[in-house]
This record gives C-alpha cells, sequence and structure tokens, in this order.
C-alpha cells in the first residue's frame, strides 16, 4: 500500500488590501440633510429649512408625479434610455447617438475618469469647485492639478492664468463647471472654446449641470450653433458636456443626467457604464418633465426674483455676499463650520465651504421667498443681538 503523500501546505493568503486608488481617493462631502446629525441633535428633519442644495425649491411639473404612478416596477428599464434621449436629441437638435443619458451628473464623470484616465494621467481642474472631479480622477491614481480662482477676483478664471497652466501640463483632461458650484462664476463659453481648439489631444469635460437655471444662458452653451447642430462640420470633438435634469426640474431624488459629446466619445463612455443605470422612474420623469419647459421657465424666473431679493436682504444686514450667476452664493462669515451649525440649530441648513476649501465661507441655495424670509429674520435676531 502507498504511503499517503503529505498535502503541500500552501503559504497563507497575503492580506487583502484594494488598490492603491481606493487610498488616494478622499471620502465624498456633499450638502443636504443628514438624519444621522439630525438625530444626534434632536432635531426634526421635516422642520429644516434645507439652503445647503442647489434645487429648483418650487418643485417638479405637475404631470410628473401622475406619469411616475404608472411606472411597471416588475420591468428592467431601456439600458439604452431610447425614448429620454430622442426627446433630448429632438429639443436639442444633435444626433441621439450624440448623447448619453446617466445617473446624474456624479455617474457621468466617474464615467470620464474610468474611460480616459488611468496611473500618471494628467487632470486639470478649474477651482474651488465640486469635489467629485478630484475623487473620480484621485481613484484613477491620477495626477491632478488645481488652477485656483481667487476671492479677489470674485472668483472669476484669469485666461491667461489657466492657459499657462494648460501649456506646461497638457493634460488629457480638464474638468470645469459653468456656471461654477460654489461660486456661481460663468466664464463665457467662447473661451473654453478656443482653448479646446488650441489642445485637440485634451478632453474638456464643461460641466453645465446649472446651465437651465439662468434662461439667457440657454443659448450660450460650450458648444455653440455649430457643434449643436447636427448638421455642423465644425464641431469639436474633445469637448464633452453635462448636463442635470435634476436641479433645475426638480428631480434630485431620481438622479438624472446627461452627456452631448461627439458620437465617439459618447461610445467610449457607453462601453465603461453600469447596466440599467438610469431606471425606469428617473427615464419617465425626465421625458415628460421636457413637456413643461413654459412651466419650469416661469418657476426659474420666480427663483431668480427671489434670490435677488434675498442678497438685497442679507445686504442691508451687512452681509456680503459673493457675485453669482446662478441662484445660489458664497457667503463670507469668517467661521463657516460655527455659523452652520448656530443656524441648524434654529432649523436652518446652510452649506459649510471647508470641503470647497473655503472654511471662512457658506454656500446659500435660494429657496421660496417664505423660506428666505424667515433666513432673514433669523440672522437679523442673530445681528441684533450682537
Amino acid at each position: 500500500m502507498r504511503a499517503l503523500r503529505k498535502k503541500r501546505a500552501f503559504p497563507p493568503a497575503a492580506k487583502l488590501l484594494p488598490r492603491l486608488g481606493i487610498f488616494q481617493t478622499p471620502t465624498g462631502f456633499h450638502g443636504g440633510i443628514d438624519p444621522d446629525e439630525l438625530n444626534r441633535l434632536g432635531l426634526d428633519a421635516g422642520k429644516i429649512l434645507d439652503f445647503s442644495v442647489n434645487i429648483n425649491p418650487f418643485g417638479p411639473a405637475p404631470g410628473v408625479a401622475a406619469v411616475l404612478a404608472n411606472v411597471p416596477l416588475d420591468r428592467y428599464p431601456d439600458p439604452e434610455a431610447g425614448i429620454l434621449r430622442r426627446a433630448l436629441a429632438a429639443q436639442l437638435n444633435v444626433s441621439p447617438g450624440k448623447i448619453l443619458a446617466g445617473n446624474g451628473v456624479s455617474e457621468l464623470i466617474w464615467l470620464v475618469a474610468l474611460t480616459f484616465l488611468g496611473p500618471g494621467s494628467r487632470v486639470m481642474i478649474v477651482g474651488p469647485t465640486y469635489s467629485e472631479y478630484a475623487r473620480a480622477s484621485s481613484l484613477m491614481e491620477a495626477s491632478v492639478t488645481t488652477v485656483l480662482a481667487r476671492p479677489d477676483d470674485d472668483f472669476m478664471v484669469r485666461a491667461d492664468q489657466f492657459l499657462h497652466t494648460l501649456r506646461r501640463f497638457r493634460p488629457r483632461v480638464v474638468f470645469l463647471c459653468n456656471p461654477n458650484n460654489p461660486t456661481g462664476a460663468f466664464l463665457n463659453p467662447e473661451q473654453i472654446a478656443v482653448w479646446a481648439r488650441k489642445f485637440p489631444g485634451t478632453l474638456f469635460v464643461v460641466d453645465e449641470a446649472y446651465w437651465g437655471f439662468i434662461p439667457e444662458l440657454c443659448s450660450r452653451s460650450a458648444f455653440g450653433g455649430d457643434f449643436l447642430n447636427a448638421k455642423s462640420k465644425q464641431g469639436i470633438d474633445n469637448l464633452l458636456l453635462l448636463r442635470s435634469m435634476t436641479k433645475d426640474l426638480g428631480l434630485a431624488g431620481l438622479r438624472l443626467g446627461y452627456a452631448i459629446g461627439s458620437a465617439e466619445v459618447i461610445g467610449w463612455l457607453s462601453r465603461a457604464r453600469p447596466p440599467w443605470s438610469v431606471n425606469a422612474l428617473a427615464q419617465a420623469a425626465g421625458v415628460e418633465a421636457l413637456r413643461y419647459a413654459a412651466c419650469y421657465q416661469d418657476s426659474l424666473k420666480m427663483l431668480l426674483q427671489a434670490k435677488v431679493d434675498l442678497v438685497r436682504g442679507l445686504t442691508n444686514l451687512g452681509c456680503k455676499p459673493v457675485p453669482s450667476a446662478v441662484p445660489f452664493f458664497l457667503l463670507p462669515v469668517g467661521n463657516g463650520a460655527a455659523f452652520r451649525h448656530s443656524l441648524l440649530q434654529k432649523n436652518i441648513l446652510v452649506r459649510d465651504g471647508a470641503s470647497f476649501g473655503l472654511p471662512q465661507h457658506v454656500r446659500i441655495g435660494t429657496r421660496r421667498p417664505e423660506d428666505n424670509a424667515r433666513l432673514l429674520a433669523v440672522l437679523g435676531e442673530v445681528a441684533h443681538a450682537g
């Protein structure tokens, strides 16, 4: 009888670790109500006036809720969001092949990183701005350079400084939010197009998530008529435009956005997209919301007037809101975290600017006039007590 062979002992497995990009990726922090924080403070979420988010406070168009009630929940959504993309294409006068629907602009930002970035890829970001550009880039182990606009310039981008940095680093991807979050600064889109033509090997990702808030901006996009016209032969292939359908259309809970770009770039992004990333409810709501353009224009006009009144009220209290092209704006307060905490105790939530690298500021998103009046009254009480 053969002697039983000893089983070969394998060495113990090495410690399980994620790839390096995970350690380089900061934790995300965004506005909105944090239920855990409210529980700790003994506050009721239903009583909080949330000025920390940048959304249409008048909510979605009246027909959207009715459409959602009829969406079959036992069927998979269209993975290509075909009806929505065709509706957008008709509105924008582009081919559906130049549009990609996504689970909010944030997913589209991450798809850009997955598609175009890798270890050592150079990325330029115009800041201070939305943190997801840097987070997604860091996950892919890219090298990130941020060109900071200065408070002394009302956070407007200096074209000469930006062009110098472009020439120096020759980045693979540039992320630029226009109008910018959190500063509300708006950069002439013709300038962006000039840069894109000068650097054809760089993908310029222009995040126009807040473009829809300003009616006069609706004819001023980074692409202009030449790119958006389906028959144009003068398109800029290295421009990618990102737009939200959740902020100005009041659909933040559903998460919906889209990208416009060359058919080639859109095709590449589609390869990196998770299946069924846009759920059936979001697709149906987006299609229905597009039918209510006049309704949304009316609510956004009311919001812009509410912002004018709010800024005037803050100025009368001795505050100095930073000029902004959109209904949200920065407010210098000295200590943003302390200011936020004091207002939260009074059931008012604003956005601490620390995550933007602006710890002396808070960001305020305009709400309905009666809510804005409450904010001004509370700040007036504080000022009077001081």
